[in-house]
């Protein structure tokens, strides 16, 4: 490289840290395999609608339209790897708009380029893909609507947050503790003009066509988060949940992000952006009021890593700056393999447990060798095999009338996306948005279970036999060792057994 090209890339971290970011992203996004979600992502976007029981309709739209235009895991995962090269460059400009010179938008970048989470959901197609860029460019437009004092800034921000509101309800969180934040300080006076208020308006306008359809559903998202909050999340202590905080977000960001918090709550200089620090602090008290995971509130960092960039620039001694920015870069180095599919599988194993560390989901979830978020990568197409061949065993007239029940969205999904070479009918499950897809005509007098125990099955069907079996070393403990099950002539009517099968979470 030049000497003149190098100082250009040398002045412009955003774009060269965003390239890398999207390189990364590219090439390991294809490893692995469909993650659960991912599938479950397909099959909804297939029956479009303008909400889905336990999500907002924006990643399914995504996932299904990625899959017909690609037809492959790289392309499903395309939008996500954008989203994550756009978040490391918006986040080193983030530090130029706070005031932030070339140190501080390298780091800031470097920081979001490192940082666990954002690796991890630019590696999987989620409802959380695009959350960290929203959240930061929701942030970043109040800041530029103060500054500039330019209603358009505030338009843009509520075109933001809607559109993000359509892909992840925490949103409506974040805007909410950022309102409540700007009253608590003097910025309450932003609050004052109709602009933001019109802003709040055009992004309930942009919600409401998902809002009315949890309506007119019996808002059944309300009913799959108290489930969560009740039976699965992990309740956390104030102490425990900051630490989650640290692990999931990476160690390596943790120096940069507390001292964006101290700046933006305390530094002199920052004194018009308080609101940034109590947003933070109403967030993490909503997260542990409700039983929140950890994660829900992880895109809210990158604004803080931005802010710390500046702080630290401001408050190191010329010969600390290097050091930190190389620590920053090792030690996020050391620890991606943990959030980015970079080692094969038994490799990756053998570091997990040479480094004794693992990540939480926040959940009550029985884990295996990997943790949940790569485990949720392997065996459905097994799922799919062993339906498929116990479909094709049955006799003709018997495969006229089978259907293929799920007992979770996953497996369903499976056998969804996975199930063409074997012509399997579309799957039933009654869970979450599968409920209410119905039965799909299915008479009950052959069916095809995955899963579950026989003593589930036997007081609702005349005859049960085992017809296959998935083992699946390397996926979560409750998807291996299943059977699937032949039942025959189910003893109710589906249609009323139907109700009694609906279950969340």
């Amino acid at each position: 490289m030049s000497g003149r090209a190098f100082r250009v890339v040398l002045d412009h971290p955003a774009i060269a840290l965003g390239l890398v970011a999207l390189g990364v992203h590219l090439w390991v996004n294809g490893s692995y395999g469909y993650f659960r979600d991912e599938l479950y992502f397909i099959v909804c976007g297939r029956h479009p609608a303008w909400g889905y029981t336990d999500q907002p309709p924006l990643t399914p739209w995504i996932a299904a339209a990625s899959q017909a235009a690609f037809g492959s895991l790289r392309g499903l995962r395309l939008v996500p790897a954008l989203s994550s090269a756009a978040l490391v460059a918006l986040t080193a400009e983030a530090a130029s708009m706070l005031g932030g010179g070339l140190y501080a938008r390298w780091l800031a970048g470097l920081t979001a380029l490192v940082g666990g989470f954002f690796q991890a959901v630019g590696a999987l197609l989620t409802t959380d893909s695009l959350q960290p860029l929203a959240w930061l460019a929701v942030a970043l437009c109040i800041i530029k609507a103060e500054r500039d004092d330019d209603p358009r800034w505030w338009y843009a921000a509520g075109a933001i947050g809607g559109a993000a509101f359509l892909a992840k309800y925490t949103v409506a969180l974040y805007l909410a503790s950022l309102a409540l934040a700007l009253l608590l300080t003097p910025q309450r006076r932003l609050l004052a003009r109709w602009e933001p208020w019109t802003a709040g308006a055009f992004a309930a306008a942009i919600a409401a066509p998902n809002l009315v359809w949890q309506a007119e559903n019996g808002w059944p998202f309300v009913a799959h988060t108290a489930v969560l909050a009740a039976e699965k999340n992990i309740p956390f202590s104030p102490a425990s949940f900051l630490l989650q905080e640290v692990v999931i977000l990476g160690p390596a960001t943790a120096p940069v992000w507390i001292a964006g918090l101290a700046a933006f709550a305390f530094w002199p200089r920052f004194a018009a952006y308080r609101w940034v620090a109590i947003s933070w602090a109403i967030l993490i008290a909503a997260a542990l009021i409700g039983r929140g995971r950890p994660y829900y509130i992880a895109p809210a960092y990158a604004l803080l890593m931005a802010g710390g960039s500046v702080a630290l620039e401001a408050w190191l001694p010329r010969v600390a700056k290097p050091v930190l920015a190389a620590v920053v870069f090792v030690v996020g180095a050391l620890f991606a393999p943990l959030f980015l599919p970079i080692l094969p599988v038994d490799a990756f194993i053998a570091y997990q447990h040479a480094l004794g560390f693992r990540p939480s989901t926040g959940e009550r979830l029985k884990l295996g060798e990997l943790p949940q978020y790569y485990a949720d990568q392997y065996g459905w197409p097994d799922i799919a095999k062993a339906l498929g061949e116990a479909y094709q065993t049955l006799p003709p007239e018997d495969r006229a009338r089978a259907a293929v029940f799920a007992w979770n969205y996953g497996d369903a999904a499976a056998a969804d996306v996975f199930g063409a070479p074997w012509s399997l009918p579309p799957a039933i499950s009654g869970h979450e948005n599968y409920y209410l897809w119905g039965p799909r005509g299915a008479d009950g007098s052959v069916v095809l279970v995955y899963g579950g125990q026989r003593e589930w099955l036997v007081p609702m069907c005349r005859t049960v036999e085992p017809v296959g079996h998935v083992d699946n070393p390397y996926g979560m403990p409750e998807e291996s060792g299943q059977t699937v099950w032949l039942c025959r002539d189910v003893r109710a009517p589906f249609e009323k057994l139907w109700p009694k099968l609906r279950h969340f979470g």
